[in-house]
């Protein structure tokens, strides 16, 4: 192999290619070929790092697993849990609709090697938010049920960003939006007493 731009390549560049490369045509987008031509590197190079395209499938959704994590590890810098939760959705809804990673990860939710990653991130992500709530000071049930309800409406504007972005207001754009997403998460819903 010559000196070249790909003997320079890391397994690390090939699953930050591979994970783009899924959002932009889904899963079944993810092949060696054109991959390698994306980076400028050969099959051999591929081959130096990855038995074959399933491990590089593997590396791929490790990786997207490990940006949940960073994300978390940046927001515990904010000390103040109802400015984290701001910042937090800000950073996921913006990142998760300007690449398609999330949707070609939940198109594909039934893959055998998609599914227990998917799983995982969803479970650690939702432990994250609500332990934001409990922050705030709700009680370990309400804390659980705003972070679902927060879950949802990420996902929401992910799925509309995907099938019909015109429809979706920009968080960063319209402040009215955020505020109305996120203080109704964080403030408590006053219930009229019930008649009898």
């Amino acid at each position: 192999m010559g000196v070249g731009r790909d003997t320079r390549l890391s397994a690390d560049d090939w699953a930050a290619e591979a994970l783009v490369v899924l959002g932009e045509k889904g899963l079944g987008g993810i092949a060696v070929e054109p991959i390698a031509a994306r980076l400028g590197a050969t099959k051999g190079s591929f081959y130096w790092h990855f038995a074959n395209r399933d491990a590089l499938v593997e590396a791929a959704l490790a990786r997207w697993e490990q940006v949940t994590e960073g994300i978390i590890t940046a927001m515990d810098e904010e000390p103040d849990p109802q400015q984290r939760l701001r910042r937090l959705f800000r950073q996921v809804v913006t990142g998760a609709t300007s690449n398609g990673v999330e949707i070609g990860l939940l198109g594909n939710a039934d893959d055998p090697r998609v599914a227990p990653v998917l799983r995982r991130v969803t479970q650690r992500r939702l432990r994250y938010v609500a332990d934001t709530f409990a922050a705030i000071g709700f009680d370990e049930r309400a804390a659980r049920q705003r972070a679902v309800l927060a879950y949802t409406a990420y996902l929401g504007h992910v799925q509309l960003a995907s099938t019909a972005p015109d429809e979706l207001a920009d968080p960063m754009a319209d402040p009215d939006y955020f505020e109305l997403v996120v203080n109704g998460l964080i403030h408590p819903v006053r219930h009229a007493p019930h008649d009898r």
